[in-house]
């Protein structure tokens, strides 16, 4: 049973900062794939960033130079650090994880996902 359990999310105004977390099992933390994606109302769902057991990372270009993926070895925890936030990057935030696809930002790479945590951008 894969489970990921999301958290951080709030209201900030623009330019600030947030950080999000997603806790998993050591198990699932070691052998999957993990990323983060963002649904705005009206919108589909779309990649963020994502990160694979190897360290490497992936980001979308409307995230590059803000947003950073990392990873806690120690915690089994995915972090999703956000900073110069924008309107435009209000939406409910899910981490997705798996291990079986190319471990691109392609949604249907992921089977895994968390409930869900909202981010609230401010002008």
């Amino acid at each position: 049973q894969v489970q990921l359990v999301e958290s951080g999310g709030g209201s900030v105004q623009a330019g600030g900062s947030l950080r999000l977390s997603c806790a998993t099992s050591e198990y699932t933390y070691s052998n999957f794939y993990m990323g983060w994606f963002r649904q705005a109302p009206g919108k589909e769902r779309e990649g963020v960033a994502n990160i694979l057991t190897d360290g490497s990372t992936r980001y979308a270009d409307s995230v590059k130079g803000r947003f950073t993926i990392s990873r806690d070895n120690a915690k089994n925890t995915v972090y999703l650090q956000m900073n110069s936030l924008k309107p435009e990057d209000t939406g409910v935030y899910y981490c997705a994880a798996d291990r079986y696809g190319l471990g691109t930002l392609d949604l249907l790479e992921y089977n895994y996902w968390g409930q869900g945590t909202q981010v609230t951008v401010s002008s």
